[in-house]
């Protein structure tokens, strides 16, 4: 493979790309005419995070469509990924069967990696945001794929019938928001960011419905920081679920487990 020009990855790390060369022959790649090259190289220059401008986000051993306004899945939810998938397959190996569900999906990551793990399942999502929804219907089976508002974006033949709800909700405090990186702050949109004073006003929604919707013995497993998973532990389990927290270290991911007792 060519090197990439040394003036594009010059201008890159001036930037304050930390993987200038990497990036540099990324977008190489991606152009399909020196023009685009330079259009791309400019826009990541001000700032704009790379995957939407390369068009595609590595995730969980797959690589994902992702478009611009759509939320970039982060190394650390590939814990909640990897998780999910391993209950679905306990589903399977169990009845014969497993329903998935990826709230709040965004591009579809989570539910994309079970769906490549564990073939036989049934993947549905949703997500509230009309872009978030057109890039996961390019990575997920697109008539699985609703656009609403939590659960009610949902089919009511789900309802009761889900063994892994998997949620990567907003849980960044909104006075947190201008605090995070610009490519995050200024090109993700706020909705799949801002999750209330505290983080958790979309897990407390969450908490209030998700029995319902889960099978006996289902899961809901919840991305959290690192200071709120006692809190949201809290709220699912007064809702009657039993909970646990799981933490991964080496990429600060923490999930949050609330399980339909049979």
């Amino acid at each position: 493979m060519p090197e990439p020009d040394a003036g594009i990855v010059a201008r890159l790390r001036a930037a304050g790309c930390v993987f200038a060369e990497d990036e540099a022959r990324l977008l190489t790649e991606a152009a399909r005419s020196s023009a685009e090259l330079e259009r791309l190289v400019s826009r990541r220059v001000a700032g704009e995070p790379l995957e939407p401008l390369l068009g595609w986000v590595e995730f969980g051993g797959l690589r994902l469509r992702i478009g611009p306004g759509v939320f970039v899945p982060r190394r650390r939810t590939e814990l909640l990924a990897r998780r999910a998938a391993g209950l679905a397959r306990d589903a399977m190996e169990r009845s014969g069967r497993a329903v998935v569900l990826d709230l709040c999906c965004g591009a579809g990551a989570i539910g994309a990696v079970v769906a490549s793990s564990v073939p036989d399942a049934e993947v549905f999502a949703s997500d509230v945001d009309p872009a978030a929804v057109a890039c996961a219907r390019q990575n997920l089976a697109a008539d699985r794929v609703f656009e609403g508002d939590l659960f009610d974006a949902l089919p009511a033949a789900l309802r009761g019938r889900v063994d892994v709800l998997a949620v990567n909700a907003p849980y960044v405090p909104t006075a947190a928001i201008p605090l995070m990186p610009p490519e995050a702050r200024d090109y993700e949109p706020g909705v799949a960011l801002d999750g209330g004073p505290d983080g958790l006003d979309l897990h407390r929604r969450i908490a209030a419905e998700a029995s319902s919707w889960l099978a006996p013995g289902g899961t809901l497993l919840i991305e959290a920081g690192e200071e709120q998973a006692e809190a949201s532990a809290a709220l699912f389990a007064a809702s009657g679920l039993r909970t646990s927290v799981e933490a991964d270290d080496e990429v600060g991911a923490t999930v949050v487990l609330a399980t339909a007792v049979r």
